[in-house]
């Protein structure tokens, strides 16, 4: 099956909808570490070791299996020379 037809299956249940879109910051947060890893040519390793963590540590969280902090997505941040931004907004948009 491909991810078109698996798309147009998954919108048809209400109920996965609603979760997908709850998860959706956890998703953004995932993509943005994934490209900041990438665009500062860093293995999960180096990244690990500039925060001083394990390896696993930064897979189990670019895997969506770890929940971080915002002290620990602040080591990040801070070694990758970026600041970090949130904001709430209103569902409707």
């Amino acid at each position: 099956m491909e991810w078109k037809e698996a798309k147009e299956i998954i919108k048809k249940d209400p109920e996965v909808v609603k979760e997908l879109e709850r998860l959706e910051p956890f998703y953004q947060i995932i993509n943005q570490l994934l490209y900041l890893r990438k665009e500062r040519n860093l293995t999960q390793k180096e990244l690990a070791e500039l925060i001083n963590t394990t390896q696993s540590c930064v897979a189990r969280l670019e895997s969506g299996k770890y929940n971080p902090s915002l002290r620990f997505l602040q080591k990040i941040a801070d070694a990758c020379d970026k600041k970090i931004e949130i904001k709430f907004v209103s569902k409707t948009c």
